[in-house]
């Protein structure tokens, strides 16, 4: 079994409050979670209005599986946001 790490930070240019961050990452997470079945939480910056590190992870028995779904999360995350994609990496055990 492989465990899958993928690791992103976020820009929000557009977040003037924590409680505009937060909105906007609660859709994310949401449309995440639905879609893609992982679990993810914010890991970094949490009091930060324009910034977040977020986690997400998964398992598999096929690496090339887990770097395909981070690639396809990546993707939407890059449509959904108004901010963009400042960081990140994938970890696999």
């Amino acid at each position: 079994m492989i465990i899958g790490l993928l690791e992103i930070e976020i820009y929000l240019p557009y977040a003037h409050s924590l409680k505009e961050k937060r909105k906007t990452l609660n859709k994310i997470k949401d449309k995440i979670q639905k879609k893609y079945n992982v679990a993810l939480a914010e890991i970094d910056f949490l009091d930060k209005w324009q910034r977040s590190r977020i986690g997400f992870v998964t398992l598999n028995n096929n690496k090339n599986l887990i770097v395909s779904l981070f690639n396809k999360i990546l993707s939407d995350i890059d449509l959904a946001i108004e901010g963009e994609v400042t960081f990140h990496q994938i970890h696999l055990w």
